[in-house]
């Protein structure tokens, strides 16, 4: 479980840089490496890896804390909880890129793969 642990952290801090470089275009490399006080507007793109980013720190939380619970609690099934770790993060991974293109629809699916993910672990705390 560690390993998914660390895998989606990294997984957010990467679209945490990601999310920044959406601005260079507009912003350029100097205004991105000074005090960033005034930018310019943000491009299509830029708002949505913004929408993504906070999208992934409202869902961090559910994902963190039954997969810390299964490294403490006594009879976790843990094979049930592994899966599920392995959805939320396949379907993380998938969600930003279609965020960011504007397909609705695999977006979608690719949330719902990580939140089934999630409802996964959840159920394996409970020795499901």
């Amino acid at each position: 479980m560690t390993t998914w642990i660390l895998a989606v952290l990294v997984l957010y801090f990467g679209q945490i840089y990601f999310t920044a470089l959406m601005y260079l275009p507009s912003a350029g490399l100097v205004r991105l490496a000074g005090g960033r006080d005034v930018l310019p507007e943000k491009g299509r793109l830029a708002l949505r890896a913004d929408k993504a980013l906070v999208n992934m720190k409202e869902n961090l939380p559910f994902f963190l804390v039954p997969a810390v619970l299964t490294l403490v609690l006594p009879n976790v099934n843990l094979g049930l909880a592994l899966i599920g770790a392995q959805l939320f993060f396949w379907g993380r991974l998938a969600y930003a890129p279609l965020y960011v293109s504007g397909i609705p629809g695999p977006r979608s699916i690719a949330y719902g793969v990580a939140l089934i993910g999630n409802l996964m672990m959840v159920w394996a705390l409970f020795g499901g």
